[in-house]
């Protein structure tokens, strides 16, 4: 596993995230040495789900969006769930967050339905990604090159489809954010 010590990692999710896409990349982070934030549109609690939204943990907001600044960060996680990604990509507050950091050259790993907020602030046109299945048609009509592969790296961008997934997205989100620390201005 890269070592990530004291790599800043900004995580953005609001109630209907999907619990394992926020959980188990955050955790492997975590364990790397990376120190991690939840922002959200709100504070206090957020509520995650699994698939068919039953309700599983709450995890505490550590900053809300309209605080939180992305030159204090490094990297970017976005996880998934289509309640989640959906809330989130009409929030102007994201769309600017995920633009600064993309702007700054910073990685982002994003996850499921998530690519959402890639296309809602302008940034999957010319990508080549993945995503949830249902999701392919959005991403191609936004201008990205649509694959179905459990993850896919293009350039600072790792995206991958679903929970299943994980696995391979930790692994190659660990990855891009060891290598973005370690090459030119890193």
């Amino acid at each position: 596993m890269p070592a990530l010590d004291n790599l800043r990692v900004a995580v953005i999710a609001t109630d209907g995230v999907e619990e394992p896409e926020l959980a188990e990349p955050v955790g492997a982070l975590r364990e790397a040495g990376a120190r991690t934030e939840l922002l959200s549109v709100k504070p206090g609690q957020i509520q995650a789900v699994r698939h068919d939204l039953q309700p599983t943990h709450k995890f505490a907001v550590d900053k809300t969006l309209d605080h939180a600044d992305p030159g204090d960060y490094d990297a970017l996680l976005l996880p998934g769930g289509a309640v989640n990604a959906d809330r989130l990509r009409m929030e102007p507050d994201v769309q600017s967050f995920i633009k600064q950091v993309n702007g700054a050259g910073n990685p982002m790993a994003v996850i499921c339905h998530a690519p959402w907020e890639l296309v809602s602030s302008g940034l999957a046109r010319g990508r080549t990604l993945t995503s949830y299945h249902t999701i392919q048609d959005d991403l191609r009509n936004a201008g990205a090159t649509w694959v179905d592969r459990e993850v896919v790296v293009d350039g600072k961008l790792v995206t991958s489809r679903q929970p299943g997934d994980i696995p391979a997205f930790t692994r190659e989100m660990l990855n891009l954010f060891a290598a973005a620390r370690s090459g030119p201005g890193g």
